[in-house]
């Protein structure tokens, strides 16, 4: 039953992946039919994150009174808006609008769906199955590529697409109920009770259930009285989930994740590849290797926990940004062939690790009473600086070549493996209360989880 939830929930991130990753293959048609200049064309393509940094203000203050669940069905039907208004879009203006709309969705989506999952699922496997999100997102982006293959001269089909996964959001979540936690903190027990034997497929009487169950009414019965506020954020008790969500999520997209996934063709072609058909066909392989090593990072995240895969991904993707760095600052003969072999290596260490772990820990660290708005904050740090670097990279490889810019990436993950080390927390195998416990206690979070590798 939670594995289909999670497939549920995580089709929202295919939408998010497909909003992100289509516009690669629109821009060649976008280019020719609207005649669009660097400036309008970072406008355009960043109209979704910054969409989504807007969403993302309206569900941390949603989420508690409205629940997980109603949020979800209204990010699907921001998605079919937004996908059918950016299919007849009349002009630039036009499809910045209808783009600023899918991104509003996306805003929402992406902080209720990993919350969803998370308030959902047992603490042992709650790592993989939030990383179903992370994986969605991939799968999503893999998607947009070949639909952009496919209808490459037609930028109206390819955005068009995107309302038949929104549909199926919208269907699917409309037939699940919302989670354990937030029926039991609105006082809904017996609805709360029967949600979460249904989700571990055992009657409310069995033992485990009732533990399980006692366990969150604990908490929720804490929290129903405590009213979230941003003050309580900068607050002892919860600072130091604040510092690292928001700090992991600055580093993910300073990491320049999406200018390559929004500019991948573009990469390309500066790097020697002239035929567009060629470029687009290597970005679908770099989406099929960002698939593939999300299923791999699903299968440690619980295993070699978050730590350890976090230093894994932030020095692979430190050394493969080097590399493209430094080929296309010698102007190496050989740079086709290190842009290709970099990026092959930075989406791989980006996807075991510095891709899911910012979503999964987000929807960990925090306490249940301040999770919707603490994830809320670290989300608009989140799309803040998704708009920042994707719109500032035509501008930025404009002004300083892709040495510069994939030179600058690259400091900011060797920032990460720092950062990893010092105030990163291991959360794998502990549930959430444990951690609302730990924080409680005034411990330093970094000490929490003592982490022993689950067996194989």
């Amino acid at each position: 039953m939670m594995y289909l939830i999670a497939a549920i929930a995580g089709i929202a991130g295919a939408l998010f992946g497909f909003d992100e990753g289509v516009i690669a293959g629109a821009l060649a048609p976008l280019r020719r039919d609207l005649g669009i200049d660097p400036v309008a064309e970072g406008m355009m393509t960043a109209a979704v994150p910054f969409g989504a940094f807007l969403g993302a203000i309206v569900a941390g203050r949603l989420a508690l009174a409205y629940g997980r669940r109603r949020l979800l069905l209204a990010a699907a039907v921001l998605f079919v808006v937004g996908a059918l208004l950016s299919a007849f879009a009349f002009g630039l203006w036009s499809l910045t609008i209808a783009r600023l709309i899918i991104g509003l969705g996306v805003g929402v989506a992406a902080m209720m769906a990993p919350l969803y999952i998370s308030e959902c699922a047992p603490a042992a496997q709650r790592g993989m199955l939030v990383s179903i999100y992370q994986l969605a997102i991939t799968l999503g982006i893999l998607g947009a590529y070949v639909v952009g293959y496919a209808f490459h001269e037609s930028w109206r089909w390819m955005f068009a697409v995107g309302a038949v996964p929104a549909i199926a959001l919208f269907v699917g979540i409309f037939g699940l109920s919302d989670t354990p936690r937030w029926l039991a903190v609105r006082g809904r027990e017996a609805e709360a009770r029967a949600a979460l034997a249904r989700m571990r497929e055992k009657s409310e009487s069995d033992p485990a259930v009732k533990a399980e169950f006692a366990e969150i009414l604990t908490g929720a019965v804490q929290d129903e009285n405590r009213k979230a506020r941003l003050s309580d954020l900068i607050a002892p008790r919860v600072r130091p989930a604040l510092i690292v969500a928001m700090g992991l999520f600055l580093l993910q997209q300073l990491s320049g994740i999406n200018a390559v996934i929004y500019y991948a063709p573009t990469v390309f072609e500066l790097s020697g590849f002239s035929s567009t058909t060629t470029q687009i066909l290597a970005t679908a392989g770099i989406g099929v290797v960002n698939v593939l090593m999300t299923i791999v990072g699903m299968a440690l995240i619980d295993r070699l926990g978050r730590r350890l895969l976090l230093l894994i991904g932030f020095a692979g993707t430190a050394v493969a940004l080097g590399v493209i760095a430094i080929g296309a600052a010698t102007g190496s003969e050989m740079m086709g062939k290190l842009a290709l072999g970099g990026l092959v290596l930075y989406i791989a260490s980006f996807a075991i690790a510095i891709g899911p772990l910012p979503w999964v820990m987000m929807s960990e660290v925090f306490p249940l009473d301040v999770r919707a708005l603490g994830m809320s904050v670290a989300s608009l740090v989140n799309w803040g600086f998704n708009f920042l670097v994707v719109f500032s990279f035509p501008v930025l490889v404009a002004e300083f070549g892709l040495a510069g810019v994939f030179g600058l990436y690259a400091v900011v993950c060797v920032v990460g493996l720092a950062f990893t080390q010092w105030l990163v927390p291991e959360t794998s195998g502990v549930s959430l209360e444990e951690i609302e416990r730990h924080l409680d206690s005034g411990r330093p979070l970094r000490d929490l989880g003592r982490f022993t590798p689950r067996a194989a």
